[in-house]
């Protein structure tokens, strides 16, 4: 029953995140551009993950919201994977949101993704991440401050910015949730979880994980066509390189950082840790760089 829940809830969620068009890339563009909104609500976008956690109180569920200590990890891991989603022009969940609209380039990102995992998993070193101590007490304070401080900003913005708030915010809430049933359900956790089940480092991932990439897929298929935005574009060798490499990119700096953008924002950002505030920051750092270097070519 609850697997049918998360499925509902993701599938849900693949069809806000395609209709709202949720991409750091476009966010860090509007915010270049004089217009941060979009960008910050992407940030804040699982502060209502504090209900989440009233939840599996009640019903007495462990919670998935970890929070880690700093590390160069996570600067070195945002960094590349900033880079890399500026040079695809999309980060992780856009990147699965613009191949349900028919880019092909996209799959092509995706088998970076993978390669990227897995040369990590192969060759790179051991990277455990150093829980961060943080009380459910303060943790839920903390989220309970955020969601009061975005209770009064959208008091006072316009009712546009105000509906992009709400749609975020609803997208963290759905995922939080989904995190109960499957903590490891985002679309580079599983990508993670095969790269390292390839390399013979883990097992398969569950049937139940490829059942909700489905549900987030179909989700945003379904967003994509009642929009009429679903058009198969194809690509020539050029930008198959392009895209690959910007995917092993991505892939590497997920691994390097225990976790996409999806991951970050949906989980580690909400458990309010150190580590997630780092990669997050240092994304957008090499989103930006990664722009201005390709604005310059």
């Amino acid at each position: 029953m609850l697997l049918i829940i998360s499925i509902i809830l993701i599938a849900a969620l693949g069809y806000l995140a395609q209709s709202v068009g949720l991409c750091m890339v476009r966010g860090v563009r509007e915010a270049s551009n004089g217009r941060p909104m979009f960008l910050i609500a992407i940030i804040f976008s699982g502060t209502l993950s504090w209900i989440s956690i009233l939840v599996a109180q009640h019903l007495q569920m462990q919670t998935p919201f970890i929070s880690f200590n700093l590390s160069l990890w996570a600067v070195l891991g945002g960094l590349i994977f900033g880079i890399g989603s500026a040079i695809n022009n999309g980060c992780g969940v856009s990147t699965i949101s613009r191949l349900a609209r028919g880019h092909l380039a996209m799959a092509v990102t995706i088998c970076g993704w993978l390669m990227g995992w897995f040369l990590l998993a192969m060759f790179g070193p051991d990277i455990q991440p150093e829980p961060f101590a943080l009380t459910e007490s303060r943790h839920l304070a903390g989220l309970g401050l955020l969601t009061w401080g975005i209770v009064v900003l959208n008091i006072k913005i316009t009712p546009r910015n105000r509906k992009v708030w709400l749609s975020m915010l609803l997208i963290g809430l759905m995922a939080s949730i989904v995190f109960l049933a499957e903590p490891h359900w985002t679309p580079s956790a599983l990508l993670r979880d095969m790269s390292s089940s390839l390399s013979g480092n883990r097992s398969w991932p569950e049937t139940s994980r490829f059942a909700l990439f489905l549900a987030l897929l179909g989700g945003m298929l379904l967003a994509a066509f009642k929009a009429r935005n679903f058009k198969l574009r194809y690509i020539n060798g050029r930008q198959a390189v392009k895209h690959l490499a910007a995917g092993v990119m991505m892939g590497i700096g997920a691994a390097v950082a225990s976790g996409g953008n999806d991951t970050q924002l949906l989980l580690a950002l909400p458990s309010l840790s150190p580590a997630g505030m780092t990669t997050v920051f240092f994304i957008l750092l090499g989103i930006y760089l990664g722009r201005r270097l390709i604005s310059e070519r």
